[in-house]
């Protein structure tokens, strides 16, 4: 459900509107835009007793809309209280044994659903950490949480409070399937990242990142390279790490700093080969229709929710054509005879397995979750 405001006693009301099940949580998305008092919200949440999660991201998805404000509504039925995961930052060894903590019982028709501050530096190793607990034996998915602007601030909330550097985790009580395109093409390089620091590429082959980027990006610019306005280029050029079985997972870069270091949307691991990635609307929207061609491989599938996960890069990158893919997942569904209104965020990366593979923090992809019984 959207609500056009973000007013506190809006969302409570709709939420009390909808008689939530006591087996289900319900999910707030919020738009970075207009924010309402977030301590006051969770103040009447609890009050009310609302089982809830929430985040805050640049934009919402509702049917073939975006919106750059108010509320998305989405309850969820769970299989226990979801799971808040703080200080992500911290060392693998100790991010162990948190996660360690926190293992019910195996179910297959179970889906993971995980919400990360995107500006946590430690992602990765926290999804690879979690995917040691269950392996393939239950659906991932999710999305990096934040601002447009890519600051770092508190964008995650639950019963427990508003934070940063966090993970909250909720196990799905459905089974899901996805659907993961992004639409980008190898276009130009390679490149061996032989110097990195999380999300920071210091080196590219032996040699300051930038200068190295550059030289690369500016045959086919066709102009000069000009960093004052860096990410209106990067945005275009994005790293692509190849992935067997899969396209290539893509990194895009945020800043140059003054050191001549990029960085990435995700972490960088040393001695990883780079492609630049290419793209152009029409691949873009022909992505999100494989999507739900990837979703809907089982015929008569009891669709009772669409969740989409697209990210803000793509809508950057699209300006006004990015409708033009909501559009096409929203046909998609009615193609199919499916009468849900697709609903979701405009995400700051984006979380899911790759078939028998490990999780992905990925950037620049559309994730589409239907959740079926």
């Amino acid at each position: 459900m959207y609500i056009p405001t973000s007013n506190v006693h809006d969302i409570i009301n709709a939420i009390e509107e909808l008689n939530v099940p006591k087996n289900e949580t319900v999910f707030i998305m919020l738009a970075e835009q207009e924010l309402p008092d977030i301590t006051h919200l969770l103040s009447e949440l609890n009050k009310k007793k609302i089982d809830f999660i929430g985040a805050l991201f640049p934009g919402l998805i509702y049917g073939p809309k975006k919106y750059k404000s108010g509320a998305i509504i989405y309850p969820l039925p769970v299989m226990q209280r979801p799971i808040l995961i703080q200080d992500l930052s911290k060392s693998n060894l100790e991010l162990e044994k948190m996660i360690q903590q926190f293992k019910p019982d195996k179910k297959k028709s179970a889906t993971a659903f995980i919400v990360v501050d995107c500006q946590s530096s430690n992602i990765s190793s926290f999804l690879s950490s979690f995917f040691n607990l269950f392996a393939n034996s239950i659906e991932y998915m999710g999305c990096g949480a934040g601002f447009l602007d890519v600051s770092s601030r508190k964008c995650i909330f639950t019963p427990d409070g508003f934070f940063q550097d966090s993970a909250v985790i909720s196990f799905i009580d459905m089974k899901c399937k996805l659907g993961v395109h992004h639409g980008w093409i190898r276009s130009i390089g390679a490149a061996v990242v032989t110097k990195s620091e999380g999300n920071i590429i210091k080196e590219l082959n032996w040699r300051n990142a930038l200068e190295v980027y550059t030289e690369i990006v500016t045959p086919d610019m066709g102009t000069k390279f000009d960093d004052t306005n860096f990410y209106k280029i990067s945005r275009r050029y994005p790293f692509g790490i190849y992935t067997e079985g899969h396209e290539d997972l893509i990194r895009e870069v945020l800043i140059a700093t003054d050191e001549g270091y990029l960085v990435c949307a995700g972490d960088m691991p040393e001695n990883a080969i780079l492609n630049i990635l290419k793209s152009d609307k029409r691949s873009q929207i022909n992505s999100a229709e494989k999507v739900l061609d990837d979703c809907f491989k089982e015929d008569d599938l009891d669709v009772e929710h669409c969740l989409v996960l697209d990210c803000i890069g793509r809508a950057l990158y699209l300006q006004e054509g990015f409708e033009e893919e909501l559009i096409a997942i929203s046909n998609g569904l009615k193609n199919r005879n499916v009468n849900i209104i697709p609903e979701g965020v405009m995400s700051l990366g984006e979380i899911a397995s790759m078939g028998e593979d490990m999780i992905e923090f990925l950037n620049k992809t559309i994730v589409v979750g239907v959740f079926h019984e």
